[in-house]
């Protein structure tokens, strides 16, 4: 669900329950008003038959049953109450009802206390609830008046109460059309009209606040799919918008945007001056570093068995030695170089790695038989190991971990290369039973010129054949990754899409 969905169903919610909210508020004022009504009609009904009939208590007492009937006209205009008399503890000993309530009733006296205390004081509050004889389960409005006796008594106590009940007045057929028409009329009208407002204050408040964040969105997405290289994004906000959150978030975005561009340039400038600079030092290097190597070769022939001569052979034979590894940093170096250019691309062929693990066993097999040590393939099943790789690439590669393999693996030991299917990947494992690196220097075996620092580095310093793995490893949208424990060995495992993925660039 999208930001302005969301923005425009919460203010429509917020809507729709504020209009409820108002209704429920209406109806619970109607319905405080509708008791606070009635009960300033029951006070004054009350204290009218108090005032003119003072001696209700008496004439209860000269004749019960005739009492009942007293009451019942005393209600002939008011249908919907009730009139009881009470004693002091609140038992009805009369009723104008026509269901008589059992001998011994009594209703709660808290309502008649404080109906009597609120008749003189409205302050004290604006209706008392009670309970209804007729109806027990239903509390209704309730007005009290003391009664007492005629007599002269010393304390002038209460002798008992008159007592009325209120019940609302039944809805018939005619007030229910009222309620309804009133309801569906205005009621219904204004809510309705209330909703349209909102909803329309709602589509305006989502389209003015989200369209600076849907553009921001956008240019967003359009960084990201055109990334640096694309046109840069300098259109203004719209007019009356030059000073908002939004304006003020898309500048600092459009700011951002435009300092990593010139970074990501600065940045792209200077690694294609390194890369040209490698290429054209490795391609000036080569030639003369390959004539030392042959001259050095040529006085190592020829003083070949002189024995006057072998103090310098001794000296030859160093500098010959680090004369080939410096033709060999340069190559490296020019082929790392190449492998980097984003020009640069691969000649993807479908083969069984299978056979090129072969054909690496072979290659390598009198270097490790002279070396006393054992180098096998063990495939992991008899399925063929199809992807499509550059060949001459990957046989690289996969000489480079080899040939680093047979360096650090001593006599006795073993060097096995394995090939797996698994989940739709191709998986290449060279692993040799030799010293083993150090933990520290695990995540930086990859590096360009790392050498390690551990049980373990490049043989040769160079610190190149890895990096060059690990390039060429990229190229195919593969991973490389090791595994190894100091004195137990190495493990390097190449990851390769399988012929169902989608064949490298």
């Amino acid at each position: 669900m999208t930001v302005r969905l969301r923005l425009a169903l919460t203010i429509f919610i917020t809507g729709v329950c504020t209009a409820l909210g108002v209704l429920v508020t209406v109806a619970m004022a109607f319905q405080r008003f509708e008791h606070e009504t009635i009960y300033e009609r029951a006070n004054s009904f009350i204290g009218r038959v108090v005032d003119v009939h003072p001696d209700l208590l008496d004439l209860h007492a000269r004749d019960a049953e005739g009492f009942t009937g007293f009451l019942r006209n005393l209600l002939l205009f008011e249908p919907d109450s009730q009139l009881y008399l009470l004693d002091p503890q609140g038992t009805v000993l009369a009723a104008s009802g026509r269901v008589q309530p059992r001998p011994g009733f009594k209703v709660r006296m808290e309502p008649v206390l404080q109906a009597v205390a609120s008749a003189g004081d409205r302050r004290r509050a604006a209706y008392v609830m009670g309970d209804d004889p007729e109806h027990m389960n239903v509390d209704a409005v309730i007005a009290a008046r003391p009664l007492r006796r005629a007599a002269i008594q010393p304390d002038n106590a209460v002798a008992g109460y008159l007592y009325l009940v209120c019940q609302p007045p039944e809805l018939d057929a005619g007030r229910v059309e009222v309620v309804r028409s009133s309801l569906a009329g205005s009621a219904m009208s204004g809510l309705l009209a209330l909703i349209v407002v909102l909803t329309v204050g709602a589509a305006w408040i989502v389209v003015t606040v989200t369209r600076p964040l849907r553009d921001l969105s956008d240019a967003v997405a359009r960084a990201q799919r055109e990334g640096f290289d694309g046109p840069a994004m300098s259109d203004p906000p719209p007019p009356g918008r030059a000073r908002d959150e939004f304006a003020q978030l898309r500048a600092g975005f459009n700011a951002m945007l435009a300092r990593l561009r010139a970074q990501w340039d600065a940045l792209r400038r200077l690694d294609q001056f390194r890369r040209e600079s490698v290429s054209n030092l490795s391609h000036d290097l080569r030639s003369p570093l390959t004539a030392t190597v042959a001259c050095l070769e040529t006085l190592d022939r020829r003083w070949t068995g002189d024995a006057a001569r072998s103090d310098d052979r001794a000296l030859l034979e160093v500098a010959l030695r680090n004369t080939r590894n410096a033709a060999q940093l340069v190559r490296s170096l020019g082929d790392l170089a190449l492998l980097d250019e984003p020009e640069f691309k691969l000649q993807p062929m479908t083969v069984d790695l299978g056979e090129v693990l072969d054909d690496i066993v072979m290659r390598f097999a009198d270097r490790a038989a002279q070396q006393g040590v054992q180098l096998q393939q063990a495939s992991a099943s008899n399925a063929a190991l199809f992807a499509a790789v550059d060949i001459e690439l990957f046989e690289r590669a996969v000489a480079n971990l080899v040939d680093n393999a047979l360096k650090h693996t001593p006599a006795g030991g073993r060097v096995t290369l394995q090939g797996e299917v698994a989940d739709g990947t191709v998986r290449i494992r060279v692993a040799d039973t030799g010293a083993g690196i150090a933990a520290a220097d695990l995540e930086h075996l990859f590096d360009r010129l790392y050498t390690g620092s551990g049980a373990r580095g490049e043989a040769d310093g160079k610190g190149l054949g890895l990096a060059i793995v690990k390039r060429i490893v990229e190229l195919h949208r593969g991973e490389v990754s090791v595994r190894s424990e100091p004195g137990r060995g190495t493990e390097v495992t190449i990851r390769l899409p399988g012929v169902n993925a989608s064949p490298p660039r």
